[in-house]
């Protein structure tokens, strides 16, 4: 299997970025705990995020739900993800100050 670690390890990087944003902008906390539990659970996991996917088994690593779910599908499928990089190319409110 090509670069378990390093694929789960960028995936839970960009989750937990996700959550990173999300604080900035001051956003839902459930979602916030959200993103980084589920980012917590990959970095643990002995198995690739590719042959999660493939087996469509995703949703059984604990933390992961629907929306998430369907990110790490995008992420994994595509090499990036599209909600991440609209969330990354809005500005903050510092940047709007």
């Amino acid at each position: 299997m090509r670069a378990t670690r390093n694929e789960n390890a960028d995936v839970a990087r960009v989750l937990r970025d996700i959550a990173a944003l999300l604080k900035v902008r001051r956003g839902n906390n459930f979602k916030i705990r959200a993103y980084e539990g589920a980012a917590r659970s990959i970095e643990g996991l002995t198995e690739s995020l590719e042959q999660l996917v493939r087996e469509d088994r995703v949703k059984e690593i604990p933390g992961v739900g629907e929306a998430i779910n369907k990110k790490i599908i995008e992420m994994v499928s595509t090499g990036r993800l599209e909600y991440y990089e609209k969330l990354k190319a809005e500005p903050t409110e510092a940047q709007n100050a």
